[in-house]
């Protein structure tokens, strides 16, 4: 796989809101910007990044919200004797979106080429998501390879702590601006570079570990959820574009605050159905930060296997992270 050729700056780009330059049911199509993790890429983050050999999983506890928002099944989970006395299986019921999740191409469409219509990326159309025999940008197409590159971890949780007194409430509209991302990576001498896999830290395990059992309830049964995020605008979009992420993720529910404050920017329209920028969500960063801070380092290896299954929409991430 050689590396995409793609538009320098968010300014090169000849239509800001999509960027489809894959053939139809093509692998690189379904790969979107996955595409960037070249093996010379992650030959070069893990030559540079895995140095003490310390992992952490980002994996948060799939029973953990729980009752889901969004009128959403609640996890499940059922011990079965498979051999009455000698052997057990075990069943799992869930939605990947209860937990920590990669968003795959086929979770979010947004307004497409022609009025009225939407469509999710490269084009696609629900009625092909839905066709039982098409797997179009499927996420079976991330689990040939996998996702592994370098990660880059913006602690913003804690930055928000120490340098504004503030503990984030991961279940509101506090939104995590672009020049505070942009201090703190200064601050933590963060050079992003092209193919680094963002993320962003706003404290949901905190924020939902200090609510008792009716508030988790009364979050579960909102119309419209809460949640705190990066800002939406241009200035965001140029920043996404410009350094060329290969993925980006956040501990939070919606990685972008919601509901949308700027909705003409929404970073699932652009990223996610314009760009093929796969969104994390829910992604457990706290022991990710801790170890950072330890090792005074805020960069590392990644390694992500989405499930193999071929016409997914979304995948818990199985993601861990190498020092």
């Amino acid at each position: 796989m050689s590396a995409p050729d793609l538009p320098e700056t968010f300014d090169d780009l000849p239509d800001k809101r999509r960027y489809w330059p894959a053939a139809p049911n093509s692998a690189d199509e379904g790969l979107g910007m996955l595409r960037l993790l070249t093996p010379e890429v992650v030959a070069n983050a893990a030559r540079t990044q895995i140095q003490t050999g310390e992992r952490v999983c980002l994996n948060w506890d799939l029973e953990k919200l729980n009752p889901p928002g969004f009128r959403r099944k609640p996890f499940e989970h059922r011990i079965k004797w498979v051999s009455d006395g000698v052997a057990f299986d075990d069943e799992y019921h869930f939605n990947p979106q209860q937990s920590s999740q990669w968003d795959g191409l086929r979770h979010h469409n947004a307004p497409g080429p022609s009025p009225d219509e939407r469509v999710f990326y490269g084009g696609t159309t629900s009625t092909e998501i839905l066709d039982p025999t098409s797997s179009r940008i499927g996420i079976g197409h991330w689990a040939k390879k996998g996702i592994a590159g370098r990660g880059v971890l913006i602690d913003y949780y804690t930055w928000a702590k120490e340098n504004r007194n503030i503990t984030v409430n991961a279940l509101s509209q506090h939104t995590v601006s672009l020049d505070d991302v942009l201090t703190i990576a200064e601050e933590c001498g963060i050079e992003f570079q092209r193919g680094d896999i963002f993320f962003l830290r706003v404290g949901l395990p905190a924020t939902w570990e200090g609510m008792n059992e009716e508030e988790k309830l009364k979050y579960s049964q909102q119309e419209m959820p809460k949640h705190a995020g990066i800002e939406q605008s241009e200035r965001v979009l140029r920043f996404m574009w410009d350094n060329h992420f290969a993925a980006v993720a956040s501990d939070a529910v919606s990685f972008e605050v919601f509901p949308p404050l700027k909705p003409e920017f929404d970073l699932h329209h652009y990223m996610l159905a314009g760009w093929g920028v796969p969104i994390g969500e829910m992604f457990d960063l706290d022991e990710l930060a801790e170890t950072c801070r330890r090792l005074g380092r805020w960069t590392f290896f990644i390694s992500s296997s989405p499930l193999n299954c071929a016409r997914g929409v979304s995948s818990p991430p199985n993601c861990m992270a190498i020092f």
